[in-house]
């Protein structure tokens, strides 16, 4: 299978699971004060999530060797002038997918399966 191919596997297990379950963000200060830099609501934040494509793809999969999840996929978008960088697991069997991570890019992204990059910002 294409790295396209598994990414876009990936992204159609996390929505389809997130629209029974919902998506569990972690309760991290960073995730909450990104919605502030960003000017974004939580609801925003969600629907920036299930609109991903393969080519917002940045790197993954990779195992969780942290918390026991299952492995993590990471992407980079663009928004108001700002990349932001989202890492996403399906969670657990039974239980809601997981945003890990969804705030300001703290180094370069590379969206390989676009074509281009974004700068540090």
């Amino acid at each position: 299978m294409s790295l396209q191919d598994t990414v876009q596997v990936f992204l159609g297990d996390f929505k389809e699971k997130a629209r029974v379950f919902d998506i569990f963000i972690y309760p991290r200060q960073v995730n909450s004060d990104a919605l502030l830099d960003l000017g974004i609501t939580s609801k925003m934040r969600e629907e920036y999530i299930m609109n991903l494509t393969y080519e917002d793809y940045f790197r993954g999969p990779t195992p969780d060797t942290t918390s026991g999840m299952p492995e993590y996929f990471e992407f980079g978008i663009e928004l108001n002038n700002i990349v932001v960088y989202i890492k996403l697991s399906l969670g657990k069997f039974d239980k809601s997918p997981c945003c890990m991570s969804f705030h300001r890019a703290t180094s370069p992204i590379v969206n390989p399966l676009k074509g281009t990059s974004h700068g540090n910002q």
